[in-house]
């Protein structure tokens, strides 16, 4: 087995029940930022039988990634459902209320607010000229 698959599937165990944790993530736990792709591929390649909740895997924006017309997204809403995981109406899961680490969300919805507010100072500035 490749080693870096063997380090995801390590790190996709530790997600609790309930929580999620995005590509990303899981690739830079293991070892290799960047290599979200690679998450992706690594749970692809899982046989039917393996203990790894690849279903805790979500992308970026919170949401499935697996194909609408896919059983395996259905199956993974499904799933997340069960465990307590809520979906927003649009269909993508908070990840600030449901992200595993927590604080690897907590930074990235304060970067995201501090952009938005400097974005917000820059049009009313523009405004004030």
């Amino acid at each position: 087995m490749n080693p870096f698959y063997h380090r995801i599937y390590k790190v996709v165990r530790r997600i609790p029940r309930g929580r999620v944790a995005t590509y990303g993530v899981v690739a830079r736990l293991a070892g290799h930022p960047g290599a979200a792709r690679t998450v992706g591929w690594a749970l692809a390649a899982l046989p039917g039988e393996a203990d790894v909740p690849w279903w805790r895997v979500i992308n970026a924006a919170g949401r499935i990634s697996l194909g609408g017309r896919d059983h395996g997204a259905v199956l993974q809403r499904a799933l997340l459902l069960r465990e307590g995981v809520k979906f927003a109406p649009a269909g993508g899961v908070g990840l600030t209320a449901f992200g595993w680490p927590a604080q690897a969300y907590e930074s990235a919805a304060a970067a995201q607010t501090r952009a938005a507010s400097s974005r917000r100072s820059r049009r009313l500035k523009g405004l004030r000229t």
